[in-house]
């Protein structure tokens, strides 16, 4: 069992940065890909970043590509997005998740372990 708990939301003007953070509880973090989704009010979940277990590989979703970095210190139990020239279409409620499967997916489906979320608002 894992529990993720978002934090590091807020507030920024367009072109500003933050960094999210997800802290992990449970034995089996260090195991896990570890992905970030969205999801805007009146829109669907998607795809952010993903990250191996080992930090090797990472994903990103197009509209974010450039822009946004994933991170993990499993010595830690954390995992970061690092954004960047935010813009208001990146205005979003944030999700962490986990495994099990040791696929670094994209799809919701593939990952069973969600965190509440915390919200990200980018302003004009």
């Amino acid at each position: 069992q894992v529990q993720l708990v978002e934090s590091g939301g807020g507030l920024v003007q367009a072109g500003g940065s933050l960094r999210l953070s997800c802290a992990a509880s449970g034995r089996t973090f260090s195991k896990y890909p570890m992905a970030w989704f969205r999801q805007a009010p009146g829109k669907e979940r998607e795809f952010v970043a993903a990250i191996s277990w080992g930090g090797g590989a990472t994903y990103y979703a197009d509209s974010v590509k450039d822009r946004f970095t994933i991170s993990r210190d499993n010595a830690k139990n954390m995992v970061y997005l690092q954004m960047n020239s935010l813009n208001p279409e990146d205005t979003a409620v944030y999700y962490c998740a986990a495994g099990p499967s040791p696929v670094t997916g994209s799809r919701t489906d593939e990952y069973d372990y969600w965190g509440q979320g915390t919200q990200v608002t980018v302003s004009s």
